[in-house]
């Protein structure tokens, strides 16, 4: 019996597909994007005022509470006034009484002027009686405005807020003395409505504020864990600080529900412009290689390819492109390390393609 044994062959080696990587993508899209300048600023009040004393005295009355809105004209404090009406009862005797004086020296001078007329009187008398009635009219004149003087004191012993706006703390409390002519406040009130922004843009920037200043630029502001403002720009400064390289700004806002307060820290955006129809994509997108920015572009059967594109300038964490792609096109947004030019992906959902 023979046995026929047949020689095992090598079997075929089988191919190895390359495995697919993982990727994220997002669409390249046409949307309406702003050139924003961005900023940190200052807020201020556009009014402002220290309510202080004019006259001396004890202040016998608050009449607002700490924080409270106050109006024009509206009585904050009141002071002891008996001094002062004292002192207007004796300005206004003081003043009856020289009146009475200057009529009789007027009809003096009158009698004195007629007799000099007829030689009855010499030059001398009748200059005397003359100047007698000048002097005391003259004495009415101060005594009218001693009187005044008084009566605006007995008015001052009332404080009265200089603008409308809302109090700060109370420097002063009842029982206190007061004087007039120091640099100390009682209270100081701020007007918080509207309300400006000051902030400053970088020298580099000046020519785009100055084109598009005429145009109306849109000033934005977000206190921290705020929501935004809009606002308008109402002063551009003339010259750049030489010290800080940056040029001033200020925004004017309405302010309406009280949420910027004067002396804050905000984030400040200012819009120069709007490109209606830019070409975006997530700034993650793009990569910069040897040649330049670049993007791995998603192909129809599921190979990417590098595309190098030009970049105009990164907002919002997107990317405006001036060439490189067209409207649809995908582009990978996680997952480039792992690429490399004809490698196969699996696409995971798609990142946010819009602004």
């Amino acid at each position: 019996m023979v046995l026929i044994v047949a020689p095992l062959g090598c079997s075929s080696k089988k191919k190895t597909r390359a495995p697919r990587v993982p990727v994220k993508i997002a669409v390249a899209t046409q949307a309406s994007m702003p050139f924003q300048l961005t900023s940190v600023g200052n807020v201020e009040a556009i009014r402002s005022a220290n309510v202080a004393a004019q006259v001396t005295g004890v202040v016998t009355q608050v009449a607002f509470q700490e924080g409270a809105t106050v109006r024009a004209g509206q009585v904050l404090f009141h002071l002891d006034s008996r001094p002062y009406r004292a002192a207007l009862d004796q300005a206004a005797g003081v003043l009856e009484r020289d009146r009475a004086l200057a009529e009789a020296a007027q009809q003096q001078a009158q009698r004195s002027q007629k007799l000099y007329e007829e030689n009855v009187l010499s030059q001398a008398e009748w200059d005397q009686a003359r100047s007698d009635s000048e002097s005391k009219t003259a004495m009415v004149r101060a005594d009218e405005a001693l009187l005044q003087t008084a009566r605006l004191n007995l008015e001052f012993a009332s404080i009265r807020a200089p603008i409308s706006g809302k109090t700060g703390p109370l420097l002063v409390h009842k029982g206190d003395l007061v004087r007039s002519g120091t640099n100390e406040p009682l209270v100081t009130i701020i007007q918080p409505q509207p309300i400006w922004v000051t902030f400053t843009v970088p020298d580099r920037a000046v020519p785009l504020v100055q084109r598009y200043r005429a145009s109306g630029m849109q000033v934005t502001v977000q206190p921290p864990g705020g929501a935004p403002s809009e606002g308008k720009v109402v002063f551009v400064n003339q010259s750049v600080d030489q010290g800080t390289g940056t040029l001033l700004l200020k925004g004017e806002f309405p302010n309406r529900d009280g949420r910027l307060v004067s002396g804050q820290f905000v984030n400040v955006r200012l819009t120069l412009f709007v490109s209606p129809r830019a070409l975006v994509i997530p700034a993650i997108a793009v990569s910069t290689g040897q040649e330049g920015p670049y993007v791995y572009l998603v192909q129809k059967d599921s190979t990417v390819t590098p595309r190098p594109v030009v970049v105009d300038r990164t907002q919002d964490e997107m990317a405006v492109l001036t060439s490189g792609l067209s409207p649809g096109d995908w582009v990978v947004t996680d997952g480039q390390l792992r690429l490399s030019p004809g490698a196969k992906v699996l696409i995971r959902p798609r990142a946010p393609a819009t602004p």
